[in-house]
């Protein structure tokens, strides 16, 4: 049994990262979010990169079976209305993506107060999707997943009463 590989890296840095505005528009999408670090915004601009750049070569190609197996996924994954067209990937923003992230899904249902503490429910095993714990808070849900992420575990305090 071998060393394992090296995982293979999933974002790209921007090419002009100093840049006063780009860094400011950074700096809002991470603290709207939640986010950890500008690693996590760009994963998610190339996630969003990936999809257009399928779609911008779907455009050339004109292969409707891989046409509408990208629009499903993007459908399943409740970026895009399910009657839509390839125009539709090209006007997805990084907001569409960053709204279907977990940490941002428990934040929307009120099972957390903040963004930061729905990081941290999920970081400490207390969401779940379904019957299965899921600790990423960078996963992106599908619209069924949606429906079946629920809190467990989570002790109830009580104001006034101190610990210790």
């Amino acid at each position: 049994m071998g060393d394992p590989k090296k995982p293979k890296k999933t974002w790209r840095a921007p090419l002009h990262p100093w840049k006063r505005d780009a860094l400011r528009r950074e700096m809002e999408l991470v603290g709207l979010y939640g986010l950890r670090n500008k690693r996590e915004l760009w994963k998610a601009v190339s996630t969003l990169r990936n999809f257009r750049h399928q779609a911008r070569r779907l455009l050339a190609q004109r292969d409707e079976k891989q046409v509408n197996d990208l629009l499903a996924k993007l459908s399943r994954f409740g970026l895009l209305p399910p009657n839509s067209t390839l125009d539709d990937v090209l006007s997805l923003k990084i907001e569409d993506i960053l709204e279907r992230r977990l940490q941002t899904i428990v934040f929307r249902k009120g099972l957390a107060k903040t963004m930061y503490q729905a990081r941290q429910l999920i970081i400490h095993r207390h969401v779940a999707i379904g019957g299965t714990v899921v600790t990423t808070p960078n996963r992106l849900l599908t619209v069924e997943e949606e429906k079946l992420v629920r809190l467990i575990g989570v002790p109830i305090t009580v104001e006034g009463k101190g610990g210790g």
